[in-house]
């Protein structure tokens, strides 16, 4: 560190971070803006005060009240209503409000309510080794440049045409969001039959789609998930773990205010995120022209997951393996998507990345009514859920960046009632190149991959085992343990929470590695 600023003290700070003003009491009047405030690093003590001189040079000011003419007294009598601000005490001394010093519960000078606490995804035991910690200031400043176009390896699946009568879709002529009964697999990777066939001829480094967004978007996460990491050699296998809620979408994740947990409330985070998921796998389905003699299009491999004991209409979705060179001998081989396939204007082919933005309940979001919002100021509502879901809308363009997708569609899709969670509407469509919606958002790619391919140099520098990657649930870093080989394996029946049967997506994880709608 450079001699001028060795003792000056410093505290990380977002650009995003609201500064308020020195007396607000809306934060302490109402619960919904304790944490207006609050900044995304936390609560810092580099400029807090602390007092430590003697008090015997501290003197009381006397501000009794000069005694007015007569002629001036009527001025005040409109003013004796308003004494909620402070007391005064016999000696004439104002003093704030103790009930109101009580309510804030902190003293002067710390800022904001306290921090929500959040759970970890999964507990750490007492065996688990810590190796590194590693925060998010650090990993923004990451970049790896000149990664090139992944390359095919290979392409499975069967994708159907996307139906462009939606991109009519509006405030007024919306359309009912349909159950569409399909299967969606979502195999990790070391239970891919082709990641576990190419892994023997090619590549360092396995995982899927899914998996690298998570890990190359990991700055802009506030919730906690975690990855688990198996060295073999010199080969790195990034997976989910079974039964858990990484496949879930995140819902007002990076709003000021999040959602409460309030547990059996429809708006509690869990909730809303597996509606989000029902919405997205419901609209990405219904939006396709599905008829039995409507044109498809079949990659040259089929799906690799459908099992002919299976019942059941599989999804549309199309698979291509693809490989990245790293430099350095760090080859990455991974599993990534498509949804849809659509006609482009010279009628070329284009693969399309369909996802689903919901809106639950726009007042206890703070957000903009899509209703009334939608049709005239549409950048008003996308600027809003880019703010509220910065770390998804990434994840989703990553996605679509990785898979090579040449559009990325999003619906807008609303609850017909707002306590109603299980009824839906399409309140609109909007698409966008990848490359220019990353650049909208802005999300650097050498960023991305700078990310990643710090967490498999560290990874590699090991000796041989299973590790595990978890965000810190309350803190902005990313952990990485050293975990035992055992660990996970004996959990699958122990941590398979059964949803209940009175939700309307109780059937979201009835099918381990396959999701039915």
């Amino acid at each position: 560190m450079p001699e001028q600023f060795r003792d000056m003290p410093y505290q990380p700070f977002s650009k995003g971070d609201r500064l308020g003003k020195i007396s607000d009491w809306t934060v302490v009047q109402d619960k919904k803006y304790q944490n207006k405030y609050a900044s995304q690093f936390g609560p810092g003590s580099s400029y807090a005060y602390f007092h430590d001189e003697d008090e015997s040079t501290f003197h009381l000011v006397d501000t009794t009240r000069v005694q007015k003419p007569p002629y001036q007294r009527g001025r005040a009598r409109g003013q004796r209503g308003r004494g909620a601000r402070g007391a005064r005490t016999p000696g004439g001394m104002t003093t704030l409000s103790k009930q109101r010093d009580r309510k804030l519960g902190k003293r002067w000078g710390q800022r904001g309510a306290p921090m929500k606490i959040r759970d970890a995804s999964v507990t750490v035991r007492p065996t688990w080794v810590t190796i590194e910690d590693m925060d998010f200031p650090r990993l923004a400043k990451l970049s790896l440049p000149g990664i090139k176009e992944g390359e095919d390896v290979v392409c499975c699946g069967t994708l159907e045409y996307y139906d462009k009568g939606y991109d009519r879709v509006n405030v007024k002529h919306e359309k009912p969001l349909q159950r569409i009964d399909r299967i969606f697999h979502t195999v990790t990777t070391t239970d891919d039959p082709v990641i576990r066939r190419l892994s023997k001829t090619m590549g360092t480094v396995y995982a899927t789609d899914a998996i690298l967004a998570t890990i190359m978007c990991c700055t802009r996460s506030n919730y906690s998930w975690d990855i688990v990491i198996e060295k073999i050699g010199d080969k790195l296998f990034l997976d989910k773990r079974d039964n858990t809620e990484f496949d879930l979408l995140t819902v007002n994740e990076t709003s000021v205010e999040p959602p409460a947990d309030d547990g059996n409330s429809i708006n509690s985070p869990r909730n809303l995120a597996l509606e989000a998921t029902f919405i997205n796998h419901n609209f990405s389905q219904q939006v396709l022209k599905s008829g039995p003699n409507e044109p498809k299009y079949k990659f040259p491999e089929a799906n690799p997951f459908v099992s002919e004991e299976e019942e059941g209409e599989v999804a549309s979705v199309g698979y291509r393996y693809r490989k990245w060179n790293l430099n350095n001998g760090v080859v990455l081989i991974a599993r990534c998507e498509h949804d849809a396939v659509m006609q482009g204007p010279q009628n070329e082919t284009q693969f399309l990345s369909i996802k689903a933005l919901n809106e639950w309940d726009s007042k206890v979001a703070n957000g903009v009514e899509w209703r009334q919002k939608l049709d005239t100021q549409r950048g008003a509502v996308l600027a809003n859920e880019l703010r509220n879901n910065s770390c998804k809308l990434a994840k989703w363009t990553v996605q679509a960046l990785l898979a090579g997708s040449d559009q990325i569609k999003f619906g807008y899709v609303s609850r017909a009632q707002v306590r109603d969670n299980s009824r839906h509407v399409i309140l609109g469509t909007q698409q966008f190149k990848p490359h220019e919606f990353a650049a909208q958002i802005n999300l650097s790619m050498d960023n991305a991959w700078g990310i990643l391919r710090c967490i498999i140099d560290i990874c590699m520098k090991q000796k041989d085992g299973k590790y595990l990657i978890m965000k810190d649930p309350n803190k902005p870093l990313i952990r990485l343990y050293d975990i035992p080989d055992n660990t996970f394996e004996s959990d699958a029946s122990e941590e398979s929470g059964d949803e209940p049967a009175d939700t309307p997506f109780a059937p979201l994880y009835s099918y381990g590695n396959s999701k039915r709608i």
